[in-house]
């Protein structure tokens, strides 16, 4: 495979090179304070004429966006206003081209968790939503086979790094690294980061990645899915992997080369023996709806003995949305009539005769807990959630923990506090006495919105941490006019659904 192309990473100079990107502001706030917001949401559309017309001027930022986002030569003169150029030239993140230089890869600015200015590398025309748009189509740079190219940030790389739990690890491992931006978040907590990739390449730009952005070296190892880790374990495992559902392995960046999900089912499954106790692995997924069967058990059957797991499903397509998707994602759609009918007629070929109906995107999140009896949820959730959500993923695991621990009786001994911003709307008709139901509502994380009766609704609302649930319900029992026997006897279902859906925090200590 090649590995032309790509710079070397001499630590001086690539420090050097940090410096003057520094001084520039070529950063994400620099680029956003540059172009104007309209310009900045453009580019991301892979529409260039805005920024072009920004950066009209001879200022050291507008030469780097035009030479390392827009890809467009620039005079020598201009380059050395900018960057050690001789350095960059020598290592090869520019070459000449008579009296211009051009970049050799794509250097985009991106804004870490807590405001750190790092830099995430990728293939001319790759990086998702630059100037040549997604690597299937004319970009890349000259002489690198397509399938090997190596894409930028995008949406599935920002959702799984927003997912993420963040807290401290020793050890963490990046499966299918690509450009290295999930090993870029995870140096941040682990004190050891392993990356793999089965292409060479990405191994190559994300080595770049974490040296332009200063941070720790990684572990680099070439290989497929667990096989250059066989003998090593994790606390954190992170993957956005090849998971297209394709009738071949065209392109290593998202095919995964097995049939149908079988990569993602076989990097759950094999996930636990990876893991340490306690560790967390997540991942991105595309899932099959198979014809009569239902996909919650489908994917629950995925789950490792001894693992938790939470399944969120974002999105449905249904097969010929999905493969036109991934056509255009080729570039398919620039061939002959007749090749690209031939192309679209393989893709539908594969899902009949995998009697696949239609095709899940979402996350998958497992933790090793070794329990006798795991939490598996799988649930739809196709609304709008707030990022980053690793906090409220760590959160839900530990509220399954509570609820394993505790029976009905320990439930009602328990203290809860209601969780921040949650609101309560009453819904009926105008003028009616009473409320037809009441909602409650998050504000925050998965944004959820549940019904509740009277009691429930009355319950969450004093829940304040001081006082245990069966206190609490004893009053409303004599409010109400209700046995308080009867009352605690039918109320645990609904304390755990609001425990288990985030609405309740148990209180400890």
């Amino acid at each position: 495979m090649s590995t032309t192309h790509l710079p070397a990473a001499d630590p001086a100079r690539t420090a050097r090179l940090r410096e003057a990107l520094l001084a520039a502001a070529f950063t994400a706030d620099g680029l956003l304070d540059l172009l104007g917001a309209p310009a900045y949401a453009a580019l991301a559309r892979s529409e260039t004429v805005p920024a072009l017309r920004a950066t009209r001027g001879d200022g050291p930022l507008e030469t780097l966006v035009r030479l390392f986002l827009l890809q467009r030569p620039v005079a020598h003169g201009s380059a050395a206003a900018a960057l050690p150029v001789e350095d960059c030239l020598a290592d090869g993140w520019l070459v000449r081209d008579g009296e211009l230089v051009r970049a050799t890869v794509d250097v985009r600015p991106y804004g870490g968790p807590e405001g750190q200015d790092w830099w995430i590398v990728s293939d001319l025309g790759c990086a998702v939503g630059g100037a040549g748009g997604i690597a299937g189509g004319t970009g890349g740079p000259a002489g690198v086979d397509r399938s090997e190219l190596v894409l930028g940030v995008g949406g599935a790389s920002t959702t799984l790094a927003g997912l993420t739990v963040r807290t401290p690890v020793a050890s963490a491992l990046d499966l299918g690294t690509g450009s290295g931006i999930q090993a870029l978040h995870a140096a941040q907590h682990a004190t050891r980061v392993t990356a793999t990739d089965l292409n060479p390449r990405a191994l190559r730009i994300a080595r770049l990645t974490l040296a332009l952005s200063g941070a720790p070296e990684a572990d680099l190892r070439q290989g497929s899915l667990f096989e250059p880790v066989a003998d090593r374990t994790f606390d954190l495992i992170v993957s956005n992997p090849p998971f297209v559902i394709s009738p071949g392995a065209r392109l290593t960046y998202r095919d995964g080369g097995m049939g149908g999900d079988d990569l993602c089912r076989t990097l759950v499954r094999q996930s636990a023996d990876r893991l340490n106790d306690g560790g967390y692995c997540q991942l991105l997924a595309n899932w099959q709806h198979v014809e009569g069967e239902d996909w919650r058990e489908r994917l629950a059957s995925w789950v490792p003995r001894g693992c938790d797991a939470w399944i969120v499903q974002r999105e449905v397509q249904d097969v010929a949305q999905y493969a036109e998707l991934w056509l255009r994602d080729a570039g398919d759609h620039r061939a002959s009539p007749e090749e690209y009918a031939a192309r679209y007629d393989a893709w539908l070929d594969e899902f009949e005769a995998r009697k696949t109906k239609g095709i899940g995107f979402g996350w998958i999140t497992l933790r090793k807990t070794g329990a006798e009896r795991p939490s598996v949820v799988a649930e739809e959730w196709p609304h709008p959630v707030e990022q980053p959500l690793g906090d409220h993923v760590r959160a839900h695991f530990e509220r399954q923990d509570f609820l394993r621990a505790h029976d009905d009786a320990a439930l009602l001994a328990a203290r809860f506090r209601l969780a921040d911003e949650v609101v309560q709307e009453q819904v009926g008709l105008p003028g009616a006495e009473d409320p037809e139901h009441v909602v409650l509502r998050q504000n925050r994380g998965m944004r959820r919105a549940t019904k509740v009766d009277t009691v429930g609704a009355g319950f969450a609302g004093v829940c304040d941490g001081t006082l245990e649930a069966g206190r609490i319900l004893d009053a409303i029992a004599q409010l109400v006019g209700e046995d308080p026997v009867l009352l605690r006897d039918r109320t645990p279902d609904s304390i755990r659904l609001l425990v288990e859906q985030g609405f309740l925090t148990p209180v400890t200590g």
